[in-house]
């Protein structure tokens, strides 16, 4: 069955999130229906696209029947009621292994229970149809050494869907699902967002529980949504939103009607350009440039007020995430590590973003007329010329650099700079300076 929402017969697999949820609501489309045309879509156009890890068809029937009968009973949940989702691998779905696309854990037993996100989805009557491809651990970029290849993007297959919430971008994309969940560290949701031509949001750091997610970085992860339009991610954003004692960064706040507060119009909002960002700290390509001047235009003809605005160099805050996450991250890792030396081979390969660094003082100090931290900027061997970096690496006796201990959250900023600089130290002649991936 087809259904016709804006006056035009489309396919079941194109419909959003909002769509399918006032065609469930009618009675013009059943969730059955639907599940069982996107499991058809996946079966014939992922073995190309490699956007899932693992499918569960049967249980998704079964889910989908399940909301069928609720709802026909008067007993809807609500706008996901009924609706298909994808999850990403680094998200436990109880029932199914979480594998964070990697050779470490190809191996490891079904999740016992669902992530705090994927609950809370099945709460809202939301459909699992599988895990989703990342990048391995999600960090790095896509790798073809691994027990899974990497996500391609549908709107060609040689291009990068960017990451590392790859799979989630291009099935959303493809109308493998109306919507997913995705992670975002430094961009993995907003990145493969913008590369596959959908709508991401990264909520506010605490506004979505991560517990029952494979940490990448405690201080950055966030878990939210990717979808075919704003509306869809508010729908999402609803259902999953709110504090969770389970999730040490979770915040205690009350939770809006995100699609009420949705409008036509942006008048009275101020929207601060940082244009210096992709113009002179990193400057992008002509043609991004030319698509965010478009995007601003909309947002000016809408009503909103835009202001040039300077901050710290992007190079700056690339250099304290590095820091940061890539400590992080590695006292995670830490029991693998030891136990496989080379294995996840994406962080063997991420021992050497520890290059550059910003100084927590520089950080701190108020930025002259250019945007820069007080002081005159130094430029370590290899960056790119006319790129402002601050060094912290001091040439010295080489430390005996061991494994930082895994007490993640008590591990302070001066605690986590004083290991940057004795890891840079004792890596000094293998490190190239440079940015770090997304997370």
């Amino acid at each position: 069955m087809n259904v016709d929402v804006t006056g035009a017969t489309t396919g079941l697999h194109w419909l959003s999130v909002a769509q399918a949820a006032r065609a469930i609501a009618h009675r013009e489309l059943s969730p059955v229906e639907l599940t069982q045309a996107l499991l058809d879509r996946i079966q014939r156009l992922d073995p190309k696209l490699n956007a899932f890890i693992r499918v569960d068809g049967d249980a998704a029937l079964q889910a989908a029947l399940t909301a069928e009968t609720e709802i026909a009973a008067g007993r809807a949940r609500g706008p996901l009621h009924g609706v298909p989702v994808g999850i990403k691998d680094i998200i436990d779905v109880a029932g199914l292994p979480t594998t964070g696309h990697s050779k470490v854990l190809a191996d490891s037993p079904a999740a016992t229970a669902d992530a705090v996100c994927v609950s809370k989805l099945r709460q809202a009557g939301a459909i699992v149809l599988g895990k989703l491809s990342t990048h391995e651990f999600a960090i790095g970029g896509p790798s073809h050494d691994l027990p899974w290849p990497p996500a391609r993007n549908p709107w060609h297959l040689a291009h990068f869907t960017g990451g590392s919430s790859s799979g989630s971008g291009a099935a959303v994309a493809a109308g493998l699902v109306p919507m997913a969940l995705g992670s975002d560290t430094g961009g993995s949701i907003r990145g493969p967002a913008s590369l596959c031509g959908v709508v991401g949001l990264m909520p506010t750091f605490g506004l979505v529980s991560r517990a029952g997610v494979i940490p990448n970085s405690y201080t950055f992860d966030h878990c939210g949504p990717l979808a075919r339009s704003v509306e869809d991610c508010a729908l999402v954003m609803q259902a999953i939103a709110g504090f969770d004692p389970r999730d040490a960064g979770s915040i205690k706040r009350d939770i809006p009607d995100y699609r009420a507060a949705l409008r036509q119009d942006l008048q009275g909002l101020r929207i601060g350009v940082l244009r210096h960002n992709l113009e002179e700290d990193l400057p992008a390509a002509e043609d991004v440039r030319t698509a965010m001047e478009e995007a601003l235009h909309v947002l000016k003809s809408l009503g909103a007020e835009l202001e040039d605005c300077h901050v710290h160099s992007l190079q700056h805050y690339f250099d304290i995430k590095v820091i940061i996450a890539e400590t992080e991250i590695f006292s995670i890792h830490q029991p693998d590590l030891i136990a496989r030396p080379h294995q996840p081979r994406v962080l063997v390969a991420h021992q050497r973003p520890v290059c550059v660094v910003v100084e927590h003082e520089q950080l701190l100090a108020p930025p002259d007329d250019h945007g820069e931290a007080g002081g005159q900027a130094d430029t370590a061997g290899g960056a790119q010329a006319g790129r402002p970096v601050r060094r912290i690496a001091e040439r010295r006796a080489r430390p005996r650099v061991r494994a930082h201990p895994a007490r993640h959250l008590a591990v302070t900023r001066e605690a986590k700079l004083r290991l940057a600089r004795a890891f840079a130290a004792a890596h000094a002649d293998n490190v190239t300076p440079g940015r770090a991936n997304a997370g």
